[in-house]
């Protein structure tokens, strides 16, 4: 029997989730090989799909690249790097499962039907509460103090985890392809499993909060 897409999700964060919570704990150099290979993923995922567009390769690989180097800064040295790394992952994993969920569950009014068919309203509403209240407890959960600040992050990170789905869509759109590669099931390629991370990453960076 075939498996269903969400089930495909489930297996792919059961592989995936240890060894990158793992390296995230363990810190350099583990954490670094990590960012690393991920970054090396996709921007091959990207050349192979951006190929002679040079406008499109250039800015692509300038995003990829920039949110890759903030998140290999975020990690710092010691708790404080780890727990803005796990909230920052908590976050976008939470909005990316939370909005899947609502989504099929609710449905309703397309969010962005031009670019990504399949997303709602209530899907993004859901997306957006499952990874702040999430995002919110894990910093609890490690020891944070919760302030305004700590949930402005979690906002924004979920808000811009969402965007960054979206800009993604829009490229293939324009690549006319369904996924950036093929090396994650449920998922595709690595791109399509860290879209929302990365703007989440650069969007959280904004706001302060790893100062």
């Amino acid at each position: 029997m075939a498996l269903s897409e969400f089930h495909k999700r489930v297996l792919s964060a059961a592989v995936l989730l240890p060894p990158v919570v793992a390296a995230v704990y363990a810190g350099p150099p583990w954490y670094t090989i990590l960012i690393v290979l991920f970054t090396a993923a996709m921007m091959w995922e990207w050349l192979v799909m951006a190929r002679s567009q040079v406008l499109w390769l250039v800015a692509g690989s300038a995003y990829i690249l920039s949110a890759a180097y903030v998140l290999f800064l975020m990690w710092g040295d010691g708790a404080a790097g780890r727990s803005l790394i796990l909230f920052l992952f908590v976050v976008t994993w939470m909005t990316d499962t939370g909005a899947y969920l609502t989504g099929r569950t609710f449905g309703g009014p397309k969010l962005a039907p031009r670019i990504s068919p399949s997303k709602t309203i209530s899907g993004a509403v859901g997306g957006l509460l499952a990874g702040v209240g999430a995002g919110i407890l894990v910093w609890y959960l490690t020891g944070g103090a919760i302030d305004g600040r700590v949930a402005a992050a979690a906002v924004v990170g979920s808000i811009a985890c969402q965007v960054g789905d979206l800009l993604e869509s829009g490229a293939k759109r324009h690549f006319g392809v369904k996924d950036s590669g093929r090396l994650i099931p449920g998922h595709g390629g690595v791109l399509d499993r860290a879209d929302g991370l990365l703007a989440a990453a650069l969007a959280v960076a904004g706001t302060g909060i790893w100062r």
